[in-house]
């Protein structure tokens, strides 16, 4: 059976269920893992479909996919962003993070960092910084998102107010054409722009996957940041706002 044939079934049991599996798919049509493999990432490249551990889901643009799924949602574009990044970030200085998967990675890189006051909102990313015995770590108030470790709310921004960031590393849900960046969370944006508003650098880290994907809310745009790291040549249309806008753009590969 030809990919032309498996596609539009492989996306009609996605829309059944909500989500396709490698394993059971592999069975259902009787070909290898490597085959339907093949096959969700063409999906995922079409846009049809989004890639998570062990399969695919269907693309939301009013929903955020789960959050262990995103964690394994390319992993190595990720590790390649956070190592350029924390490259750009200096030994002595003050930083915040914020909740997302590829600004945990950025944490995982920083544990030779020296000097370092990290403030997030971001419990993984707090218990990853404090291995670091030079990195000062301050977690803030607000509600417990138990879903993936995040702090929100009024209390958050509270806290987030009473700082001045050298960098701010930030993550997001997707990146439009337009430069706008987005997310799903309404609390989360809240607090996002906060930390935007108190950082004198903004460095946004978003893999290539958030090119294709959409979301609801607006957190800021390409004219707030200082530097986009990413792990592939976003539109030429974003590369010319960056170039327009004075914004570092690097693409790990």
């Amino acid at each position: 059976m030809s990919h032309s044939i498996r596609h539009p079934e492989i996306l009609e049991i996605a829309r059944r269920d909500g989500k396709v599996t490698v394993d059971g798919l592999a069975e259902h049509f009787g070909v290898t893992l490597q085959t339907i493999r093949r096959d969700l990432s063409d999906l995922a490249e079409t846009g049809r479909l989004e890639r998570v551990h062990g399969g695919a889901v269907l693309p939301s643009g009013t929903m955020n996919i789960g959050y262990e799924d995103r964690r394994g949602l390319n992993a190595e574009g990720k590790a390649a962003i956070a190592r350029a990044c924390a490259a750009a970030i200096p030994h002595d200085c003050s930083i915040f993070l914020n909740i997302g998967t590829s600004t945990e990675a950025v944490a995982e890189q920083m544990l030779t960092h020296r000097n370092i006051l990290a403030v997030t909102n971001n419990l993984n990313v707090a218990a990853t910084l404090a291995r670091n015995p030079d990195c000062e770590v301050v977690v803030t108030a607000g509600a417990l998102r138990r879903s993936d470790g995040g702090l929100t709310g009024d209390l958050t921004q509270s806290t987030i107010r009473q700082f001045k960031f050298d960098i701010a590393v930030i993550g997001c849900s997707a990146l439009d054409d337009e430069g706008d960046i987005l997310d799903f969370d309404m609390q989360e944006v809240g607090v996002t722009r906060i930390i935007i508003e108190q950082s004198r650098r903004v460095f946004l880290v978003a893999d290539h996957t958030k090119f294709r994907r959409n979301a609801p809310v607006r957190v800021a745009a390409l004219a707030d940041l200082a530097a986009f790291y990413t792990d592939a040549p976003p539109s030429p249309h974003i590369v010319e706002r960056c170039r327009d806008l004075h914004v570092a753009l690097h693409v790990t590969s």
